[in-house]
């Protein structure tokens, strides 16, 4: 039993030292990163192309504008991706040992490469088409992690998500997904970004707790997608669309203190998601309301 547990602290801080950020420019490291990154975005072009696009006809590339489409919650989400891919990048090159200028150039602008090479692909679907709104949304996200590091040399305002299942996927499962995991990604009505701002940063002074976050949510509901021969058939009253907004706690994950670089790793990976919390909303539709627990 002692040796065991003996092997199991050992691999645990062998492990630890592994994922702890290198104080200097780590060479192997820092070419692992970049030949790591050059793999998965290059895999998951080809996976999406395989999944997603291969089945509908090509064109030539072409813009459209589906900026007034679905409440702008698509846009949303392109910062939202475009920061996080950034932001995740920018510490892998940090783990490396990498230049903070580095790390900005080309760790954060990860988001806004790989999505961009998305709409690319979108430029050339004959179903779809490149849409410059979401060009601006992905430069918008990398733009947010890179101006706060700048300016404040910490992340202060974190995009983060959240979601719950809604009725409407129960009509329209084809557009809006027939499974769970489908209707995370598809469904806007139960989708919800925060601006998740925390407040110990802007008041240092203060005796707020360093870990404790106010945010700012923004969701839609009623989007059902433009086929209205197909909405008409599916859903017995066509429902109507409307904005909402959110006021809420949050946790910064980052700010927790601990020793453990793998628990720091885990910390920022579920950063990006919004912890359940008391919740205001208020909507055009229904006014104000007051959630218990919203996620």
């Amino acid at each position: 039993m002692l040796l065991l547990v003996f092997q199991s602290v050992f691999a645990q801080k062998s492990f630890d030292n592994f994922i702890k950020p290198s104080d200097s420019v780590n060479k192997k490291r820092q070419n692992f990163v970049f030949v790591a990154e050059a793999i998965l975005a290059s895999g998951a072009l080809i996976g999406l192309n395989q999944l997603w696009y291969v089945d509908y006809p090509k064109s030539n590339f072409h813009f459209i504008n589906d900026n007034p489409e679905w409440m702008q919650m698509d846009k949303v989400g392109h910062l939202y991706s475009s920061y996080h891919i950034g932001r995740f990048g920018a510490e892998a090159l940090n783990w490396s040992g990498s230049s903070k200028k580095n790390q900005l150039i080309y760790g954060a602008s990860l988001g806004f490469v790989f999505l961009t090479a998305v709409e690319v692909l979108d430029g050339f679907s004959q179903e779809w088409g490149a849409s410059m709104g979401d060009v601006v949304a992905n430069a918008s996200g990398s733009a947010l992690y890179v101006s706060q590091e700048l300016i404040w040399n910490e992340q202060r305002i974190i995009p983060k998500f959240s979601f719950h299942s809604t009725h409407y996927a129960n009509y329209r499962p084809d557009l809006l997904g027939s499974k769970t995991q489908e209707q995370i990604l598809k469904d806007y009505n139960g989708q919800t970004y925060w601006f998740s701002i925390n407040l110990h940063s802007f008041s240092n002074k203060s005796k707020i707790p360093i870990w404790l976050n106010v945010a700012l949510g923004y969701g839609a509901e009623g989007l059902i997608g433009k086929n209205d021969a197909k909405n008409n058939l599916t859903f017995p009253i066509k429902p109507e669309k409307y904005r909402q907004f959110y006021l809420s706690l949050d946790l910064d994950l980052t700010k927790i203190s601990t020793k453990s670089h793998f628990l720091k790793t885990i910390f920022s990976v579920l950063n990006t998601v919004k912890i359940p919390a008391p919740t205001f909303e208020y909507s055009p539709n229904g006014g104000f309301k007051f959630h218990a627990i919203y996620f």
